[in-house]
């Protein structure tokens, strides 16, 4: 089961860097101007969210292959798999403001990017807290 605990270690921190980087595209991607270097951040983005699908996956495979392994019980783990839901909606709704900017209808601006892009980071605190701690 140690294997099975760092490979979801593995896939989700790799996820995560996925997590941080594509909303980081995204605030370049509301303030460019030029045509060129906008096609290119598309690609970019295209490419990491592709990338980012499968990292998703394994992570939730191997967390479910530990939580049916280990039986693991308690409030604590239901609080995370609210949060894992929750980044589950977030990681989607990356995907559809992707689509938006390849179709050039981006409402956003890159301050409200700035702060889309914080929301990964606090679900991390949080999860992280609540698996070590296990608060209740």
């Amino acid at each position: 089961m140690l294997w099975v605990k760092a490979l979801h270690i593995i896939f989700v921190t790799s996820w995560f860097a996925g997590l941080f980087y594509l909303p980081r595209i995204y605030v370049n991607l509301a303030m460019e101007q030029d045509p060129q270097a906008h096609a290119r951040l598309i690609l970019m983005a295209n490419k990491l969210y592709r990338f980012m699908q499968p990292l998703m996956l394994l992570a939730l495979a191997f967390g479910i292959w530990l939580w049916l392994g280990y039986g693991f019980t308690g409030g604590w783990l239901h609080a995370k798999l609210t949060l894992v839901v929750l980044l589950i909606g977030y990681h989607h709704y990356c995907g559809r403001l992707l689509k938006q900017f390849k179709a050039q209808q981006n409402r956003h601006s890159h301050v409200w990017f700035r702060w889309f892009n914080e929301i990964p980071v606090l679900i991390l605190f949080a999860v992280v807290i609540l698996v070590v701690i296990k608060p209740f």
